[in-house]
This record gives structure tokens, C-alpha cells and sequence, in this order.
């Protein structure tokens, strides 16, 4: 497997990640949450949040996932990769892989964790309950852990498209 075929899988593999991501964030929790407050249900926040829920874990494992591969692929790739572009996607990726951990692991299972503490019936919790405020704060860190996944992901990317050509075939010190 050729050195350049490599470097384009990885690109490859995390643009894609952040398409999925991108489209996740900007169409497909907004419509699932729209689609379902527009038949006017008395559990439609509920129920749009659990398919995103289970949607935004997808995300989040496959963030994880393949940011670890493509770091231990990095470290792979050392000794033909200048050690400021090693260093540099290295921090990106572990970067992509903290946040979205975090956002499935931790964030993630506590919202989940005061959804059952709320019986199914999150709309019907009162905005000032503490159980629905930590939950809409957690919600908060969960935007922003993905958000921080995505803009590492992006960061990534451009580096690796515009540092293409100088990826030496030859060991580097």
C-alpha cells in the first residue's frame, strides 16, 4: 500500500466523519425535533430525543473510533511525516477523540440517566425542575464537545489536503 494511497484513505475516512457530523448537527436533529413538534404530540421532545439520542451515539462512537485508528495510523507513519505535521494531527486527533468520548461516555450517559429520572415525560417537567436545567446544560456541553470534534475534524482535514505534497517518501529526523 503506497504512502499517498494512505494519506488519501485517512482523508478520506474523517472527511466523511464530518460530513456525517455536519449533516447530523444541521439537518437531521432539527427535523427529527420540527417533524415531530409539528403534530402537535405531548411527547414529541421526548420522543425526537431519543432518536437523536441514538443517533448522536452513532456519531460520537464512530468519532472515537476512528480517530483513534487514524492516530495510531499517524504514529505509524512517523518517520515519513515531518514531526510538526505528526505533532499537529496528532493533537487534532486526539482532540476528535476526548470530545466525542466525552460526549458519549459521560455527557451522553448522564443526560440519558436524568431522562429516566424523569419518567419518559421531559416535556411535562417544568423549565425551573433542577433535573430539566442540568439536563439542558448537559445538552449545552454536548453541542459544544461535538462542535469542538468537528471544527478539530475540519482543521485536520485542511492540513492534510494542503500538506499532501510535502509528505516525503523518505524517513525525516
Amino acid at each position: 500500500m503506497s504512502l499517498n494511497f494512505l494519506s488519501q484513505i485517512r482523508v478520506f475516512l474523517l472527511g466523511a466523519w464530518l460530513g456525517v457530523a455536519i449533516y447530523f448537527s444541521a439537518v437531521v436533529a432539527p427535523s427529527v425535533f420540527g417533524v415531530l413538534r409539528s403534530f402537535s404530540l405531548t411527547n414529541a421532545n421526548e420522543i425526537a430525543g431519543t432518536i437523536v439520542t441514538r443517533t448522536l451515539s452513532v456519531v460520537n462512537t464512530s468519532g472515537f473510533v476512528l480517530s483513534l485508528l487514524l492516530l495510531i495510523i499517524t504514529l505509524l507513519l512517523r518517520k515519513h511525516l515531518a514531526r510538526t505535521s505528526r505533532i499537529l494531527q496528532s493533537i487534532l486527533l486526539a482532540i476528535v477523540a476526548v470530545t466525542t468520548g466525552l460526549g458519549e461516555w459521560v455527557i451522553a450517559a448522564r443526560m440519558r440517566g436524568l431522562r429516566a429520572t424523569m419518567h419518559g415525560q421531559i416535556d411535562q417537567v417544568p423549565l425551573s425542575d433542577p433535573n430539566r436545567m442540568a439536563f439542558a446544560t448537559l445538552h449545552g456541553y454536548s453541542v459544544a464537545a461535538l462542535s469542538i470534534a468537528m471544527i478539530a475534524s475540519l482543521l485536520l482535514v485542511a492540513f492534510m489536503v494542503f500538506a499532501r505534497g510535502k509528505v516525503s517518501p523518505l524517513p525525516t529526523k
